[in-house]
């Protein structure tokens, strides 16, 4: 049981925006929230590509635009910040149903719910609760809240 709550709690870390990322020069015309990307740390700083929402490579959603990143919403989850010409504040592209497993290049990348240390989307929403057997990740702008189980637990 301590085993699964460390590895919980770690993915929650990764989950949470553990690394913001800088990308010089940036693009024309920042996308509006809710849209979905691909976001992966390169050697020189970080690569934003626009996907579709279900595509399995979008692992970020834009939650919000903002002039700097001390504009970003607090009092949940940290956001994952991406800077362009303006600043975005990123929240995971958490489906529910699917398995997530941590990636020191992407945040979270989508697995295959047989992989070892993924943990599972049970619950995504805009009503806060609690999550039984996992973690819960709750963001408040926009509001939503994730719970996310280790893959090894039936919850």
């Amino acid at each position: 049981m301590r085993k699964i709550g460390f590895g919980v709690g770690a993915v929650a870390v990764v989950v949470a925006g553990a690394f913001a990322f800088t990308l010089l020069g940036g693009d024309s015309g920042d996308p509006p929230p809710s849209v979905c990307a691909s976001l992966q740390r390169v050697d020189e700083g970080a690569r934003y590509r626009a996907l579709d929402c279900a595509s399995d490579q979008a692992n970020v959603r834009v939650a919000k635009v903002v002039d700097d990143a001390s504009q970003c919403p607090t009092g949940g989850a940290p956001y994952t910040i991406f800077t362009r010409s303006d600043t975005l504040c990123l929240i995971p592209n958490f489906i529910q149903g699917a398995c997530y497993q941590g990636d020191k290049t992407a945040g979270m990348r989508r697995v295959d719910c047989t992989t070892a240390e993924a943990v599972r989307v049970v619950r995504a929403g805009r009503e806060p609760g609690d999550c039984a057997h996992g973690q819960t990740v709750t963001y408040p702008e926009p509001a939503v809240t994730f719970c996310l189980v280790p893959v090894s637990d039936k919850g």
